[in-house]
């Protein structure tokens, strides 16, 4: 029974090996191009994650004008109540900006001839509360009526701008860490030499990491877009107030472009992955050795031909020289 387990495990060996084999005359291509487009694409998707984190912390060029809302109060008083623009006037008096801008850290505050004159200091899980804001600016005595709608949403607002910062903070990190460990998912071997242990602790992994850099950016964007577009529809429809409020479309640009490039980096380790585990390529790399070796033995047959053909010319050339040799000698002794 002894022997006939080793020679049943001696075959099942024998077998593994032969299937490991790689065919005749298959060469599998070096993974150089796909790991060099993996890591750029995840750095390009950490560098535009990070202008996301950074956008509207202060005055600075490109900074400044990356933002997720921004709100016009210039003209708070439509133009058809008489005197609105000496009422507007009024309004910057008491404390009133022309504009507030909201990033993922703090706001900003500013007056539309000057520019921004004002950022509030970054806050971990910072929330934009715009009741609170405008009634701490306004003097002592003054007040300002907004519209019911974003007073209402406020809870929601809150809870849904922590998960946004959240979100963003942990898809930005491992959109990083994914620079270095995405070009691992890519091998030298054919795919049917990869063992289950490797597809495990290797491949599966690296697929796991991409797809949670890829939720958590798409959840970001996802919950900035739907919030601030509340936002924006709320203070826009008030009926009593002139208020414009606009979304970021450099800050929307880079958070969406971000979440594109965590798409096409988790696509490509996926494709890996279902590679490795389901479609080996083993018969289509039999099937190039079949085609290879076909047009090997035809090019040696067809090198045979010629090598006889010239063999059979050289012979039938030296006999024509050999049989007029004498005739020359004897027309000489005539």
């Amino acid at each position: 029974m002894a022997i006939f387990r080793r020679t049943k495990s001696e075959k099942s060996t024998a077998q593994n090996n032969a299937f490991d084999e790689v065919p005749p005359g298959y060469k599998k291509s070096k993974p150089t191009v796909l790991r060099a487009c993996t890591v750029t694409i995840y750095l390009l998707a950490t560098i535009f994650l990070i202008l996301v984190e950074i956008g509207n912390i202060n005055n600075n060029p490109v900074i400044r004008s990356t933002y997720f809302l921004k709100i016009d109060l210039a003209n708070i008083i439509p133009a058809s109540v008489p005197n609105a623009v000496f009422i507007n006037s009024i309004a910057q008096s008491i404390g009133l900006h022309d504009f507030y801008q909201v990033g993922l850290w703090n706001f900003c505050e500013g007056y539309n001839g000057e520019g921004i004159t004002y950022c509030s200091p970054t806050k971990t899980l910072y929330w934009f509360n715009p009741v609170e804001i405008i009634l701490d600016e306004l003097l002592a005595g003054a007040s300002i009526t907004l519209p019911s709608e974003v007073v209402n949403v406020l809870d929601l607002v809150r809870l849904a701008s922590a998960w946004m910062f959240s979100c963003f903070l942990i898809g930005t990190c491992l959109s990083f860490l994914c620079i270095f460990v995405s070009p691992l998912g890519f091998s030298q071997r054919p795919r049917w030499q990869h063992k289950a242990k490797r597809i495990f602790l290797r491949q599966f992994p690296v697929s796991i990491l991409t797809l949670a850099a890829l939720l958590f950016t798409a959840v970001a964007s996802l919950i900035a877009t739907i919030m601030f577009l509340i936002f924006r529809d709320k203070f826009s429809g008030a009926a009593d107030l002139n208020i414009h409020a606009s979304l970021g479309k450099p800050m929307l640009a880079f958070m969406w472009i971000a979440t594109g490039l965590n798409l096409i980096g988790f696509l490509m380790q996926l494709g890996t992955c279902c590679g490795v585990c389901c479609c080996t390529g083993r018969k289509r790399a039999v099937r190039r050795s079949q085609m290879y070796e076909a047009g090997r033995e035809e090019a040696d047959n067809n090198t045979e031909e010629k090598t006889v053909q010239e063999g059979e010319g050289s012979s039938a050339t030296a006999g024509e020289s050999s049989g007029s040799f004498p005739a020359f000698r004897r027309s000489r002794r005539g």
